[in-house]
């Protein structure tokens, strides 16, 4: 229900006045509100919160939304169930040791539903961890019928001033408070609603069918979801070595001489266009790189995690494998979701092809 009564009552005058619907009435009244007002009373979502937005006195009411969705399973489940899902992987990743993400995730979904009546203005940026949250918000729009004017989104990708723009987070006040009256502020149209949508599901099906059309999709509101997805792609293992992207980056910045997992943390998300993995991430997928049953990396770390300090070199297998002599998923086989697909075992059916730039279904 809205949180509005005397915008319910203005809309029911104008309904008595002008013999229009509800949703009509209701519509004419919104385009009619000044810009500053629409902004006021929307309900504002941003990627966490590391960004000044709440002081920047555009919005009243801000809800920041959390979860690394590039990682582990998204599958194509009710909202209940993949809050379930979601919580118990970051449990087990370590990225929950106090236990708050069930709770959380249930908050932030009751608070955009209770808005639905309502303006929302998204402020995120163009890296995949933002584009994934982008769709999955938008996706639970369209499914509560909210229509696509009731929705701002407000999405960059670089800033000027800024040589390497990594976030939000490096804003002013006044440099948030001006994006609102820039290109990077649209209403979204239908279409853009719908791109989103069919992005959500073709990003938590079972197969990677659908994520080539939308890294080829051209869209004005959603200029970074295609870029987004063609990242996504390269984490499936590549034909070449069995390797994805992000750990083909790690063990060429070890074979390139950075001596610790910090400095391959560095060197590794320098090569990424856009912020990929934060540190904790990374140094997870080095450790399961030093466990494997045939280790690409070896760590001088006793029996301690994976962490800044933990000194690594690369194996004679890790050589092989990043010079494309050996395979990684045949030697040490494969446990890992991509978003609603579950890649397992030593013949992973899914692959990204360099040559081709597209997935395929060949082992």
């Amino acid at each position: 229900m809205t949180k509005q009564p005397d915008f319910k009552r203005r809309v029911r005058a104008r309904m008595a006045k002008t013999g229009e619907s509800y949703a009509a009435a209701r519509g004419r009244l919104l385009a009619e509100r000044p810009a500053d007002d629409r902004m006021a009373t929307a309900l504002h979502v941003s990627n966490g919160d590391g960004t000044a937005l709440p002081e920047t006195g555009l919005a009243r009411r801000v809800l920041f939304w959390r979860d690394v969705l590039h990682d582990g399973p998204v599958p194509a489940v009710g909202a209940g169930e993949l809050r379930r899902v979601r919580a118990g992987f970051l449990a087990e990743a370590g990225a929950d040791e106090q236990g708050e993400a069930a709770a959380m995730f249930a908050e932030r979904d009751r608070v955009l539903e209770d808005n639905r009546d309502g303006e929302y203005v998204l402020w995120f940026e163009a890296d995949l961890y933002d584009q994934l949250q982008i769709i999955q918000i938008l996706a639970r729009l369209a499914d509560l019928g909210v229509p696509a004017r009731r929705i701002t989104l407000i999405c960059i990708g670089e800033h000027p001033g800024i040589a390497r723009f990594g976030g939000l987070g490096q804003l002013t006040v006044e440099q948030l408070r001006e994006l609102p009256a820039t290109r990077a502020c649209a209403r979204l149209t239908p279409d853009a609603l719908r791109l989103a949508t069919h992005a959500w599901d073709a990003f938590r099906a079972p197969t990677p069918d659908g994520l080539g059309a939308v890294a080829a999709s051209h869209s004005a509101e959603l200029r970074f979801l295609g870029e987004a997805f063609d990242r996504l792609s390269r984490e499936y293992p590549a034909t070449r070595d069995g390797l994805s992207l992000a750990e083909r980056r790690v063990l060429a910045a070890v074979a390139d001489g950075a001596p610790d997992a910090g400095t391959v943390f560095i060197r590794a998300a320098a090569r990424e266009t856009r912020p990929y993995l934060g540190d904790i991430w990374y140094f997870a997928m080095i450790d399961r790189m030093v466990r494997a049953p045939v280790p690409l990396l070896d760590a001088e770390r006793g029996d301690r995690r994976v962490g800044h300090t933990t000194r690594l070199r690369l194996t004679e297998t890790g050589a092989r494998v990043l010079a494309g002599e050996a395979d990684h998923v045949a030697l040490n086989g494969l446990d890992r979701w991509i978003g609603g697909v579950h890649l397992s075992g030593r013949h992973v059916r899914w692959r990204w092809d360099d040559g081709l730039e597209t997935i395929t279904g060949k082992a």
